[in-house]
């Protein structure tokens, strides 16, 4: 009987010990994504979306309970070359011409812990109007308080390689690399 009342007592206990994730949004001023590929075997062209939207369950006691999702406009795209990037919004690539509010989004669907400060995050990713999943090879960089916000703040990076025809971007292949690599770094305050 004693077990009993102590086991009724530890469910009734027990959900109040786990914090549940809490909602962090991303800082666009200090979060980008980093893409790069390669260029006939003479370069390696970069490009990079940074300013983005995006929001963070993040949960610090258990991070396989967390998720992310992110969103932006391809047209947020930035080549540093205003023909490179015309090019990428032409019908070769994306198809977005001014005005066209095509999206790329992100919705993590399961992380696996990997280690520490370390994780694999798995989820749908939506380029060129082609949803696929992907897998974010992620490390938490820091969190804490921000020492000139004052809040609570998270930092992250992760990378990837993605396949460019899987998404109907494959013009040029083999010549131009398939293989994308992406390097993501973002930072993400607590929400109020």
């Amino acid at each position: 009987m004693k077990s009993l009342v102590m086991a009724a007592a530890l469910a009734l206990v027990a959900p109040a010990a786990f914090a549940a994730p809490e909602a962090y949004t991303l800082d666009p001023g200090h979060s980008q994504i980093v893409f790069s590929y390669n260029h006939l075997g003479f370069s390696t062209g970069h490009g990079m979306f940074s300013g983005f939207d995006g929001t963070i369950q993040f949960d610090q006691e258990d991070p396989a309970n967390s998720s992310v999702e992110v969103s932006f406009p391809v047209r947020s795209m930035i080549t540093g070359f205003e023909p490179r990037f015309e090019h990428f919004m032409s019908d070769d690539f994306f198809a977005a011409p001014d005005g066209s509010e095509k999206m790329v989004t992100f919705k993590s669907t399961s992380i696996e812990v990997t280690g520490e400060d370390t994780a694999l995050i798995t989820g749908d990713l939506t380029l060129n109007d082609v949803t696929k999943p992907v897998v974010l090879d992620a490390k938490l960089n820091q969190a804490g308080e921000h020492p000139m916000e004052g809040k609570p703040w998270a930092g992250f990076n992760a990378t990837t390689t993605l396949i460019r025809s899987d998404y109907n971007l494959g013009m040029y292949a083999p010549y131009v690399s398939d293989e994308v690599k992406l390097e993501i770094s973002i930072e993400a305050q607590k929400a109020e």
